[in-house]
């Protein structure tokens, strides 16, 4: 099982940390060593002083795809959940700086809690799905698929185009506005729509 997460999917968060609009997806990819899942405690890496949270809607491909076409991208997902992208910033800001790869601070251990996977089909419309975090019980992050820049379809299709998709992959879609650090201490709630998915503590 691999992580495909894609960068800069909602222009907002985009502008956030000062990054162009992107023209065609952005992605990165996070080892299975990253999954953290039962809402297990985060434990806070030694390496960084600067993590922060980023929520997001997750898939799970259930079946091989590659060169897939986008008029069939849609059956090669059939469950949704929650994810959140937890981000090493002083790393990426000093990586981005020299132009080297994020993944020392996007795929370390543990740094993709992901919730249990709902299926698509609870969704009455796929592109109205609102999903939110909250820290220590204030909202910090409001996300909807309605204002996705590339659709699930469009990324499974271009994702596909490079590297073979299997079951079972776990594609994180992207984070709205709003991301922010965490610290020891802190308690993380996620919620897609009113259903509580996330819910854990960093330790």
């Amino acid at each position: 099982m691999k992580i495909i997460a894609i960068g800069r999917n909602y222009s907002e968060h985009a502008k956030e940390l000062n990054n162009p609009i992107p023209e065609k997806p952005v992605i990165f990819l996070k080892p299975d060593t990253a999954v953290l899942k039962d809402n297990k405690d985060f434990y806070y890496p030694s390496f960084s002083k600067d993590i922060h949270y980023e929520v997001e809607l997750i898939l799970q491909i259930c079946k091989e795809g590659r060169h897939i076409n986008p008029k069939f991208a849609s059956n090669y997902y059939d469950k949704i959940g929650l994810g959140i992208d937890f981000t090493a910033r002083d790393i990426q800001s000093e990586h981005k700086a020299k132009g080297l790869p994020w993944e020392l601070a996007k795929a370390f251990d543990h740094s993709a809690p992901i919730s249990e996977l709902l299926p698509k089909s609870q969704f009455a419309d796929l592109y109205n799905i609102h999903f939110s975090l909250l820290k220590n019980g204030s909202i910090v992050q409001n996300g909807n698929t309605q204002d996705l820049l590339f659709s699930f379809e469009e990324i499974i299709t271009f994702v596909s185009q490079y590297i073979t998709l299997r079951k079972g992959d776990i594609i994180f879609t992207g984070t709205p506005s709003g991301v922010g650090p965490i610290a020891i201490g802190d308690h993380l709630e996620g919620y897609i729509e009113q259903e509580k998915l996330l819910d854990f503590n960093i330790k």
